[in-house]
């Protein structure tokens, strides 16, 4: 039996990636999904893909208006969000904390992190009304570590962690779960068109290394499922390494 039926699911980032191995694995769990993806054209493709169970919003997470106008377009069409999926983020350019322009830094914490909190800002109401939901973040490995990634992403994803224990401990008594997972090392073209600070990556080169073996994005989207699920029930809060075992070492 379906795990999610008559639930709706919201997932950003869904026109690639993780964040379409996402909305794949819950539209086949039964769910009805939310496509988003600031590149309207992906979130279109996406949803077309998944056919009659979805509908493509295009929204920069990162604009409140265009959240704002991505959570009514949500329930204009299903009237309700059960769970929400914050995926969507970018790449910094590995620079270190001296040589990272303001200017990139204020756009991949605007991205990364405030757009994370401005989708769960807007959903949290409906979530309340409806007395429960789950909320799945993408964090990272750099989100538990400081050689994963450049200072701006890594300071983005230590957010999301501290926001999802802020959000799990806000709102249990009121139904609502927050969970995040930490992928390591995963086939995406979240660096496709990167131009990595040389300083930066020879730093972080030995600590990326350790992380060499290589996830499918359906590995993730496994992980957001089940966390999202009713077998996650009594599992809130958890900030889960989905890494092959990179953090063990």
């Amino acid at each position: 039996m379906s795990t999610f039926d008559n639930r709706v699911a919201l997932v950003t980032g869904a026109g690639s990636g993780i964040g379409k191995a996402m909305a794949v694995a819950f539209a086949e769990a039964g769910a009805r999904i939310v496509v988003c993806d600031v590149d309207q054209g992906r979130a279109k493709q996406t949803a077309s893909d998944l056919g009659e169970v979805a509908i493509a919003v295009g929204a920069d997470i990162g604009d409140e208006a265009a959240v704002a106008a991505l959570t009514e377009a949500a329930i204009s069409a299903y009237g309700r969000i059960d769970v929400l999926c914050n995926n969507a983020g970018i790449m910094d350019t590995m620079a270190l904390p001296a040589d990272i322009r303001v200017e990139e830094w204020e756009r991949v914490l605007r991205i990364n992190l405030t757009g994370t909190f401005l989708v769960t800002h807007a959903v949290l109401p409906h979530l309340l009304r409806q007395g429960g939901g789950a909320i799945v973040n993408t964090a990272s490995e750099a989100g538990i570590r400081g050689g994963a990634a450049g200072a701006a992403y890594t300071a983005s994803k230590h957010g999301v962690v501290g926001l999802t224990r802020s959000v799990a401990w806000a709102y249990a008594k009121d139904g609502i779960r927050c969970n995040a997972i930490l992928p390591g090392p995963t086939m995406t073209n979240i660096a496709a068109n990167a131009t990595f600070d040389p300083t930066g990556a020879a730093r972080l080169s030995p600590v990326l290394a350790l992380g060499e073996r290589i996830a499918k994005p359906e590995q993730m989207a496994a992980a957001a499922l089940f966390l999202a699920s009713d077998a996650a029930s009594f599992i809130n809060g958890a900030i889960v390494p989905v890494d092959g075992g990179w953090s063990a070492g």
